[in-house]
C-alpha cells in the first residue's frame, strides 16, 4: 500500500541522535507513512542505528550515498519517496507528535491539493557541549503573505527581528512541488532558504498552521557558527538570487550591505568584486552613518579605505592610543560628525 506521507530524515554523522529524530516520525498520530533515512556518507554508527529501527518498525527504510551536502540528500530522498506528501527533518531535530495529522486538517474544503505547502512554528533547543539542553526558544511565525515571505526569506536570520518563516523542519509540501524546482546543490548551506524563495516564485501556495510543529536543535559545533564559511555561501546565495529573480534584487538591501561593509572593513577583495556587481544603490555602510548612491562612489570609497589605517573609520580597530588620538581629534572639531 503506497503511504500517503514521505518522512525523509537526513543524516551525516549524526548517529547518535538519529534514533530520537526516527522516533518522532514513528510516534506520529497521523500513521499513514513512511520514513526514509538518507545517509550522506556518514562514517559514524548511522547505518547501524537505521537498521535497528528497521527491525522495529517496517515502515523505517535506510538509503546510503556519497556525502554531497544536504540539498542533494534531500533531492535523492525525493526520488525514493513514493508518498503523495513530503517532508524533510534533519536527524538531530524532531517534530510534534500531532504536526502530520493536524497539518493535513487544513487542506482546503475542495481537496486540491497541488503546490499546497503547510508551515508552522518550531522550537529552537539549545544544546551546551555537555550535549544537554540549553535554552529552549519558541519561534512563532504567524499567518504571511507571499511578499511577506520572500523579503524575510532574503533578510539572513542575525539581522531579522522575525524567526526564519520558512525551515524544512515544520514544512509539508505537497509532492507536485517537485516537479517545479529542486533544492539547489551548489548552496550546501541557504539551500533551504533559496528553495523557498523559488517555490514560492513558482505559485506554491503556503498555508499557515497554528502548532509548534517542530524542534529545531542549535550546537556549538554546528557549521552554521562559522561565519567565514557562512559568509560565501550568503555571497553565493545573493549571486543565485540575483541570476534567477533579478526583480527581487532591491530587497536585498539588508543583507548585501552589511556583506559589502565587512569586505571593505576588511580588505576582502575577492569579497568585494563578488558582491559589487549585485549591489543594488544606494548603501549604507559603516553602520549606516554613510550613504553612497552610485556604483562609482562605492569603488572611490573602497579605494579610500585600502589607504586609510583601520583605525580612523572603525572603531573594533582602535587600541588605547588610537583612541586617544580619535579623541583629541573630536574634541578639536575634526573628527566630529555632523
Amino acid at each position: 500500500m503506497t503511504p500517503f506521507v514521505s518522512i525523509i530524515v537526513n543524516c551525516f554523522n549524526q548517529g547518535h541522535y538519529l534514533k530520537r529524530s526516527v522516533k518522532s516520525v514513528l510516534s506520529q498520530k497521523f500513521s499513514d507513512i513512511e520514513c526514509l533515512i538518507v545517509d550522506d556518507g556518514s562514517t559514524d554508527n548511522t547505518r547501524q542505528v537505521a537498521e535497528s529501527l528497521m527491525v522495529e518498525d517496517s515502515r523505517v527504510k535506510y538509503f546510503y550515498k556519497d556525502n554531497g551536502g544536504l540539498p542533494a540528500a534531500r533531492n535523492f530522498g525525493v526520488q525514493q519517496a513514493k508518498g503523495e506528501w513530503i517532508e524533510f527533518l534533519d536527524a538531530d531535530d524532531w517534530i510534534h507528535e500531532d504536526k502530520i495529522r493536524f497539518q493535513l486538517s487544513y487542506l482546503p474544503g475542495d481537496n486540491e491539493s497541488e503546490n499546497i505547502v503547510f508551515y508552522a512554528d518550531y522550537e529552537r533547543v539549545i544544546i551546551d557541549a555537555d550535549e544537554q539542553i540549553a535554552d529552549r526558544q519558541k519561534n512563532v511565525i504567524g499567518s504571511l503573505g507571499k511578499e511577506q515571505l520572500i523579503q524575510r526569506l532574503l533578510i539572513p536570520d542575525f539581522l531579522a527581528e522575525t524567526p526564519h518563516p520558512a525551515l524544512q523542519q515544520v514544512m509539508l509540501m505537497h509532492k507536485s512541488i517537485f516537479n517545479k524546482t529542486q533544492f539547489p546543490e551548489s548552496l550546501k548551506a541557504l539551500g533551504d532558504r533559496y528553495f523557498g524563495i523559488d517555490i514560492l516564485m513558482k505559485g506554491a501556495n503556503f498555508i499557515y498552521t497554528p502548532i509548534i510543529g517542530a524542534y529545531y536543535t542549535k550546537h556549538q559545533s554546528n557549521r552554521t557558527n562559522n561565519w567565514n564559511y557562512m559568509k560565501q555561501y550568503y555571497i553565493s546565495f545573493y549571486e543565485l538570487i540575483f541570476n534567477t529573480y533579478p526583480e527581487l534584487n532591491k530587497l536585498c538591501h539588508t543583507g548585501l550591505d552589511f556583506l559589502l561593509d565587512e569586505a571593505i572593513r576588511d580588505k576582502e577583495k575577492e569579497n568585494f568584486e563578488r558582491l559589487f556587481p549585485i549591489i543594488p544603490t544606494p548603501v549604507r555602510i559603516l553602520n549606516n552613518g554613510l550613504q553612497l548612491n552610485s556604483k562609482i562612489s562605492i569603488r572611490i570609497f573602497n579605494l579610500i579605505r585600502l589607504i586609510t589605517p583601520s583605525f580612523v573609520l572603525y572603531e573594533k580597530y582602535r587600541g588605547p592610543r588610537s583612541r586617544k588620538i580619535i579623541d583629541l581629534l573630536q574634541k578639536s572639531g575634526i573628527g566630529k560628525r555632523k
